[in-house]
């Protein structure tokens, strides 16, 4: 594959880097934005000129059911209001691929629709899940597109102590846009855009 030799050692530093994340003392993050059910917080990221975001609620259904949400497959596509095509690329194993995706345009239209080339793993965390992710090279480009880059990022799915059909679900998001866009309207759009993930995953999953 394109600029990824070897697929197991790449999948383990992503999630190490993951975990790293998730053991981030808490008075290093700020909180960016805050509803009844979501919090959002940020603080720079060491990747690039930007934020780490981290998201992080409650959600109604077991870590299974949220997860095959998550991850890259058909399912992703029904109610993530924010991606509006997806194709896997490249399967090494059942829980690893490279997945190639694009996004509508947001804040009308300021940003306008991305195109992302992602190495996606899944593995056991804990009593629950990480689904990670990580941009690759990827020569073919679309040029109705401009080409977005995510830096680690990945979703921890846990069950609650006290309450195993609900799920505690803590995300690490640090996307660059690319493109000729201020980075405060990115920064604007990436906490609003995260409560609005959670929100489309919980109808998502009541339905299912």
């Amino acid at each position: 594959m394109e600029g990824l030799p070897d697929a197991t050692a790449f999948a383990t530093r992503l999630k190490n880097t993951l975990i790293q994340y998730h053991s981030t003392e808490d008075d290093k993050w700020r909180v960016a934005k805050k509803t009844k059910d979501v919090t959002i917080w940020r603080k720079p990221s060491e990747e690039f000129n930007g934020y780490l975001f981290k998201a992080q609620g409650v959600t109604e259904d077991s870590v299974n059911s949220v997860i095959d949400h998550i991850r890259p497959g058909p399912c992703r596509l029904d109610w993530d209001s924010l991606m509006t095509s997806m194709d896997i690329l490249e399967h090494f194993e059942e829980n690893c691929c490279v997945m190639r995706y694009t996004t509508a345009g947001q804040l009308w239209n300021i940003i306008s629709p991305r195109e992302f080339v992602d190495f996606s793993y899944t593995v056991g965390y804990e009593e629950g899940l990480l689904s990670c992710g990580l941009s690759v090279d990827w020569n073919e480009k679309r040029p109705e597109f401009i080409r977005g880059y995510n830096h680690p990022c990945g979703w921890f799915c846990v069950p609650l102590k006290d309450s195993p059909h609900q799920s505690l679900l803590t995300g690490y998001i640090q996307t660059d846009l690319r493109g000729m866009i201020p980075q405060s309207a990115v920064d604007t759009a990436m906490a609003s855009t995260l409560i609005n993930f959670y929100g489309d995953l919980q109808k998502a999953l009541q339905k299912a």
